[in-house]
């Protein structure tokens, strides 16, 4: 079964193919969401992904978060999730001005529709 942490691991490593693939077969396996638990990630920029995409599943899917999400804060530095808005500054702006709220929130930024597909 798929985890959080990988597919965490996929996104801060910029394997965008591989994140998209993750997501997929997570959500396909019908998880509740509610029940996973926190993942034992030392670092606080994964761990405030993990937490965002969590709750970004959650309501795409109608589903409550886990409520240790809740207790996870924003990343010091914003963080882009997609490489190419480092250097197409329309997309940039487009991520930062309407990223879905979890991630914004954490100041991690995406387009609207990041991981829709799934």
């Amino acid at each position: 079964m798929v985890t959080i942490e990988q597919i965490t691991a996929a996104i801060l490593r910029d394997d965008g193919l591989m994140a998209r693939a993750l997501v997929q077969e997570f959500l396909g396996s019908r998880p509740v969401l509610a029940d996973i638990p926190e993942p034992n990630i030392d670092d606080p920029v994964a761990l405030a992904v993990a937490a965002a995409l969590l709750e970004l599943f959650s309501l795409r899917t109608d589903q409550p978060a886990p409520i240790w999400t809740q207790h996870v804060g924003p990343v010091e530095e914003p963080l882009y999730l997609i490489r190419s808005a480092s250097y197409m500054r329309r997309l940039r702006d487009l991520c930062r001005d309407a990223a879905p709220e979890p991630l914004r929130r954490r100041r991690l930024y995406a387009p609207p529709d990041y991981l829709a597909f799934a």
